[in-house]
C-alpha cells in the first residue's frame, strides 16, 4: 500500500504540476508527499521529477512512468470501487441516448422493464436520430440503429435491421402483388423522409451479392416511421417497412411479405458505451439487461426461412 500511495502521489504531483497541491488532493503534509517520491525514485533507482523552487517537472523516466501508472490506478479505483458497491443496490443517475425513430418501439419496453426491476436508479433517455458523442452529451450509455459508432466507443451489435417490401393485402386484392423490381415502380409506394436531412430515402436492395438503391415514387411519405406502417397497414401503397416495426404485423397476416429474394440488411441495432473501466455499475447492469433481452431478439426481425414462408402464404390463397 505504501508503493500505491507513492505512486498516486507521484501521479498527482505530476498532473497538478506541483508536490504541495498533489498533498492537499492526497490529504498528506506536503514533506509526507515530498518524502514519499523520493522513497519511491530511491527504490527505483531514478529521478522521477526537477524540482525547483518555482517549478516541478518530469523526467524522461517520470514521463514513462506517468503514461503506464495512470492507466494503472485507474483500474485499480475501479475495481476497488466495484467490491465497495457490491453489497448495495444499483442506484445513481444514468443518461441513456436512443434513437426517436426506433426508440420507442424497440428499446422503450425493455427501458421501462429496467425502470422496474432497479427502481433506486433515475433514468434520464434522449430520443436523437443522430449518432450521440457520449463524452461530449455526458451519456454514460448509447442505443442506436444503423452503422456502427465510430471509434472511441465499444459497440454489442443486438440484432440485424432488415428492410422488407410490404403490402397489406387489401392493397394486393385491388392491385395485385409486383413479381419484379421493375414491376414495383408500377404501383403505389409508400416513402420515409429521414428526419434529420428532410430527404426522401431510397429503397435497398439485394441482388445477387450485392446492395443496390432506388429511387422509388412516394404517393404519401412521412418523416415517422410508425405513420409510414399506419399508412401501409391502410392498404394506400406498398412501402419498405424496417423488419422492427413489420415484424409483428406480417406474422399476424396483416401484412404480406413480397420480392423476399431482394431483402436487404440495413445494419443493425446497438449498445454502445466507453470504456467498461468508466462505467459505473448501474451503466455496466444496464447494457447486459438490453444485451439480453434484445440481443438476437426475433420478435423483431425474420429468418430469411420465414418471410418465404409467409410470402407462400399469400400466394397459396
Amino acid at each position: 500500500m505504501n508503493e500505491v500511495r507513492a505512486i498516486t502521489l507521484f501521479v498527482r504531483a505530476a498532473t497538478l504540476g506541483s508536490l504541495r497541491k498533489a498533498a492537499v488532493d492526497q490529504g498528506v503534509t506536503p514533506q509526507a508527499a515530498s518524502h514519499a517520491v523520493m522513497q519511491l525514485e530511491k527504490q527505483l533507482g531514478v529521478r522521477l521529477l526537477h524540482r525547483t523552487t518555482r517549478r516541478l517537472s518530469l523526467t524522461e523516466e517520470g514521463r514513462r512512468l506517468l503514461e503506464g501508472a495512470t492507466p494503472a490506478l485507474a483500474m485499480l479505483a475501479s475495481a476497488l470501487d466495484d467490491a465497495r458497491q457490491a453489497s448495495h443496490a444499483l442506484s445513481g443517475p444514468l443518461r441513456i441516448s436512443a434513437p426517436a425513430s426506433a426508440g420507442r418501439a424497440v428499446f422503450w419496453p425493455c427501458i421501462l422493464a429496467f425502470a422496474r426491476q432497479h427502481p433506486e436508479v433515475t433514468l434520464d433517455v434522449r430520443f436523437d436520430d443522430q449518432f450521440s458523442d457520449l463524452v461530449a452529451g455526458q451519456f454514460d450509455v448509447g442505443l442506436r440503429g444503423g452503422a456502427a459508432p465510430a471509434p472511441g466507443a465499444i459497440a454489442r451489435r443486438l440484432m440485424p435491421i432488415q428492410l422488407i417490401v410490404c403490402a397489406a393485402p387489401a392493397y394486393l386484392q385491388r392491385h395485385g402483388a409486383p413479381r419484379t423490381l421493375d414491376e414495383l415502380m408500377q404501383h403505389r409506394c409508400t416513402g420515409y423522409r429521414r428526419a434529420n436531412t428532410g430527404k426522401l430515402a431510397p429503397w435497398e436492395f439485394r441482388v445477387g451479392q450485392e446492395t443496390v438503391y432506388r429511387e422509388v415514387p412516394a404517393v404519401l411519405c412521412a418523416n415517422d416511421l410508425q405513420a409510414e406502417t399506419e399508412a401501409v397497414l391502410a392498404g394506400l401503397g406498398i412501402g419498405q417497412l424496417a423488419s422492427f416495426s413489420a415484424a409483428p404485423h406480417l406474422r399476424a397476416g396483416r401484412l404480406v411479405p413480397l420480392l423476399t429474394r431482394h431483402v436487404a440488411e440495413h445494419d443493425a441495432f446497438y449498445v454502445y458505451y466507453r470504456r467498461r473501466t468508466e462505467q459505473p455499475l448501474r451503466a455496466r447492469a444496464f447494457i447486459e439487461f438490453m444485451v439480453q433481452r434484445l440481443a438476437g431478439n426475433r420478435d423483431f426481425f425474420l429468418p430469411p426461412a420465414e418471410l418465404r414462408a409467409l410470402a407462400g402464404q399469400w400466394r397459396a390463397r
